[in-house]
């Protein structure tokens, strides 16, 4: 990756207006404006950098394909790194999330951190030092189908979260299974995701009751798994990956959206929101 590409992708924060006037700071946007996440045939996800983190990605699975770039974050007694690596899965669940991606917006890049083992387990320390790297390489979405119950956490998650928001890196991140607190899906500038049980692989709703703002299929769905396989199973972990591939699909035709933008696509798309425009087409 281009390091001087990600450094100009990254905008300026800014404080105040101070030494400057409304025209030192003109927005270029797109001249359409952004209906649904589901408009146009040929939203494809095409020129979107998506990075997985979660257990790693299987390259090559036939419902997974290419993928981009791949490394984990590794615990030894100098501390905690972030290493290029082999596109490998420790134990099949972050290959199942990539697999829905790729099926929702298949021309996206498609990148990989591990942050958990063979358990399915990790801790917060790897999960903050991917998500921190992830940001950091500038990816346009991060699916985070993972999530931490650790109080201790919270505010640097939240900074974390926070960040990406400002540089325009979209975290969707997954709801617990479980009604009990965990982070950082709590969070108002991530994108939360809970699962409908709806048969329509399509189908994502609004929830006018969060925290969990959309629902999308994750209730006896298939998916890949390790070897080339598939399995089938059930969890808010992977209806996460379908709205991140809505998101990654939006993208690639309004590539100037904000990350409140882009939630309001989706809310306009949203099966069970009805708006004029809906009616009129």
């Amino acid at each position: 990756m281009d390091m001087a590409q990600t450094a100009q992708r990254r905008p300026e924060l800014v404080w105040s207006l101070r030494g400057r006037r409304p025209e030192d700071i003109g927005v270029t946007a797109d001249e359409e404006r952004p209906g649904s996440a589901r408009e146009g045939e040929d939203a494809r996800g095409r020129g979107v950098r998506v990075c997985v983190v979660d257990s790693g990605v299987e390259a090559g699975h036939p419902l997974v394909g290419r993928v981009d770039g791949a490394w984990a974050v590794t615990k030894d007694e100098h501390g905690i790194g972030v290493t290029e690596t082999e596109a490998t899965d420790s134990c099949g669940h972050g290959t199942a999330c990539a697999g829905i991606i790729r099926r929702t917006a298949p021309e996206c890049e498609l990148y990989s951190v591990q942050v958990l083992g063979r358990t399915f387990g990790g801790t917060g320390e790897v999960l903050l030092a991917g998500l921190r790297w992830a940001i950091h390489e500038g990816f346009d979405v991060i699916n985070l189908s993972l999530s931490t119950t650790r109080a201790r956490f919270v505010e640097e998650l939240r900074a974390l979260a926070d960040e990406a928001y400002f540089r325009r890196t979209v975290i969707v991140a997954s709801a617990h299974n479980s009604t009990v607190e965990s982070f950082p899906w709590r969070f108002a500038s991530v994108i939360s995701v809970g699962s409908h049980a709806e048969d329509d692989p399509d189908l994502h709703l609004y929830n006018p009751s969060p925290p969990v703002e959309f629902f999308a299929p994750g209730q006896n769905v298939q998916v890949a798994w390790l070897g080339g396989t598939t399995i089938r199973t059930t969890g808010n972990s992977f209806a996460t990956p379908y709205i991140t591939g809505l998101c990654a699909r939006v993208l690639s035709r309004h590539r100037r959206l904000t990350s409140f933008q882009l939630k309001n696509a989706l809310y306009l798309s949203a099966a069970n929101v009805h708006t004029g425009m809906r009616g009129a087409s």
